[in-house]
């Protein structure tokens, strides 16, 4: 450890930064994800969920609900198809623009995957007491937020 003045400099340690953690909790989640859910991946699963909540969506917008950038929306929609759980039609308005939506067989998915889902939030959040789990949600909900507001995501 480095030594500032004689004693040990902890100005910066990583095991404390917020990315840090961020990614060994994010790192636990998806160990929980791909246990609980093995056949999609977290973002496979995010644009079901999506389709299933708001009904078709152009890709642009399934994107940004899924927080997914645009070339990661169109591999995952791209999977998808190809497994049949989605369909994808030109938006009549603008041909340019992909709408899509989900395939009988991506809706049965969905519903027979949902409670594995709901049970990997809870595995995921089980160290922390009801009222700790509410408030972490909370939390970074806010911090997510901000994003939106940062040059280059639409903001300032």
């Amino acid at each position: 450890m480095p030594v500032k003045d004689g004693k040990p400099d902890q100005a910066y340690r990583l095991d404390k930064q917020i990315g840090f953690i961020l990614r060994k909790a994010s790192q636990r989640h998806l160990a929980i994800f791909a246990t609980g859910i093995g056949d999609l991946t977290p973002t496979q699963f995010a644009a079901l969920a999506k389709l299933h909540e708001c009904g078709p969506l152009s890709q642009i917008d399934l994107g940004r609900q899924t927080a997914m950038d645009a070339a990661t929306i169109k591999g995952v929609i791209d999977r998808l198809r190809e497994r049949g759980l989605v369909v994808t039609i030109a938006d009549k308005r603008d041909r340019r623009r992909l709408i899509v939506d989900l395939a009988e067989a991506g809706r049965a998915l969905f519903a027979a995957r949902v409670d594995a889902a709901r049970a990997i939030t809870r595995a995921t959040l089980e160290p922390l007491d009801a009222p700790e789990q509410q408030m972490l949600l909370a939390l970074l909900a806010r911090m997510a937020e901000g994003r939106e507001n940062e040059p280059g995501n639409g903001g300032k």
